[in-house]
């Protein structure tokens, strides 16, 4: 067994977290060594050369003595109680006073010297996380934008040292291993099954995400999910809605004919002013003007923000209109919360009727709840990948089912069937592995496949 040396602290992981850990150790010039299980991670080599004479143990963690280690500081892709860790998480760091496995956000708090404002949520964080970052940069707030969104939040330290805020999109592995967050403004904006490989059920998957809220100046939860509401003691709240608002509330009611979106009696924008469309999208819009204000952003760059934003690529992103049949890539949509809020949210408003593509990796996923909004407004659902079987069997008996190979062979059967007034919508509901990189180069080949069509054809590409 390999003893680290005492004083030292352990870095778990060489992914992209993995890497920000260590510069961030490296500029504070704290002793570390580093550790992944794999026998040889990806870039090992361009690691060694950024940094020489750093320690690196490859293999099981169970092959190291960790008891004279000051700390272990775990990427959030790897379980703080994976063999060789377990016992350790559950010991307190006499110096710090937090546990002795912690994660990349815990370094992150220690030193971060500006507000931070934090967004997680199964779906939909993304796109409030970037769209708080629009309004903070339009009502003149020098905001920095990472997390488990783009840049790592570690390497915000360096690249923006004199933020006058850090807006964090944060994962329920990053939250499980941060001990205390203190965020001027946290949003927990909804709850639906994704990782239970990780947490085990819905309650450890919750109670990892409720952890955004330990030591909250401002909370935004979701009035249509009560799993949102903090469990920890917050300062004060902040609720959104698909309803009419009660109160001081935020939701959604018309007001002189138009459907807006309103703080309580207030109107603040009509929806048809919105590039974003779709139920979904006003209630992110609705969680974005609510942390906006919470934090201070004046009223009129908030706005202009929310009208000028349109959305994020791979979710929701309409690619084209094809004779009359609108094309949307929502290849983000890895889990059944993120199908069910894309189908509700365009589903209700069209024309037509929905073609649903979907497929891949279900993460042992229940997908029974898409079959009920699937039988009100779909025309079809085309399934392909790993667990199209799974997706066919709880669907059958509710909608119209097709199953083929690939994605490829869904968009062209997608064309075939489509009428006007139709959506061909891609939200797999499943992770993409088993076909695919990613869920961006999944985007990607249905974007570039819709956009040939519609040249070869003469639609409209967006």
């Amino acid at each position: 067994m390999v003893r680290v040396a005492k004083g030292v602290t352990l870095v778990v992981g060489l992914g992209l977290s993995g890497r920000a850990i260590c510069r961030h150790l490296s500029r504070l010039n704290v002793p570390y060594v580093v550790a992944d299980t794999r026998a040889e991670p990806p870039g090992l080599d361009d690691f060694r050369a950024a940094h020489p004479g750093v320690e690196i143990h490859c293999g099981s963690l169970t092959a190291l003595d960790l008891q004279d280690v000051e700390e272990v500081v775990v990427s959030p892709g790897l379980d703080p109680r994976m063999p060789g860790l377990k016992s350790l998480a559950e010991q307190i760091n006499p110096r710090t006073g937090e546990p002795r496995v912690v994660g990349e956000i815990a370094l992150f708090v220690r030193a971060a010297n500006a507000p931070i404002a934090a967004i997680t949520g199964s779906n939909a964080k993304s796109t409030v996380t970037t769209l708080l970052g629009e309004m903070a940069a339009a009502a003149g707030v020098n905001a920095a934008v990472g997390g488990n969104l783009g840049t790592p939040a570690l390497d915000l330290l360096a690249s923006h040292p004199h933020a006058g805020l850090y807006i964090l999109e944060l994962s329920s592995f990053q939250l499980e291993t941060t001990p205390h967050l203190g965020a001027s403004c946290a949003a927990f904006l909804n709850l639906s099954e994704d990782h239970l490989d990780r947490h085990g059920d819905m309650q450890g998957y919750r109670t990892a995400k409720q952890r955004i809220f330990i030591g909250a100046q401002h909370a935004v939860v979701n009035a249509d999910d009560a799993l949102t509401w903090p469990e920890h003691s917050v300062g004060q709240l902040a609720s959104f809605s698909h309803r009419p608002p009660v109160n001081d509330e935020w939701g959604l009611a018309y007001d002189n004919g138009k459907l807006m979106l309103m703080q309580g009696t207030k109107p603040w924008i009509a929806v048809d002013e919105l590039t974003i469309t779709g139920q979904h999208n006003y209630a992110n819009a609705l969680a974005t003007l609510a942390m906006g204000q919470a934090l201070g952003f004046a009223e009129a760059p908030m706005c202009s923000a929310l009208l000028a934003f349109k959305g994020l690529a791979h979710r929701s992103e309409v690619i084209a209109r094809i004779n009359g049949v609108t094309w949307v890539n929502d290849t983000k949509g890895t889990n059944v919360g993120a199908t069910l809020a894309a189908i509700n949210g365009i589903g209700a408003s069209l024309d037509g009727r929905l073609i649903l593509l979907a497929g891949g990796v279900g993460k042992g996923a229940d997908f029974t709840p898409l079959a009920k909004p699937l039988n009100a407004c779909a025309r079809l659902v085309l399934l392909f990948g790993l667990d199209a079987p799974r997706l066919a069997e709880a669907l059958k008996g509710h909608v119209a089912i097709q199953q083929v190979d690939d994605m490829t062979q869904a968009m062209q059967a997608a064309f075939e069937i489509a009428q006007p007034g139709d959506c061909v919508l891609l939200s797999p509901a499943c992770a993409s592995l088993d076909q695919f990189a990613n869920y961006q180069e999944r985007g990607e080949v249905f974007r570039r496949w819709v956009q040939q069509l519609a040249h070869s054809i003469e639609g409209e590409a967006l």
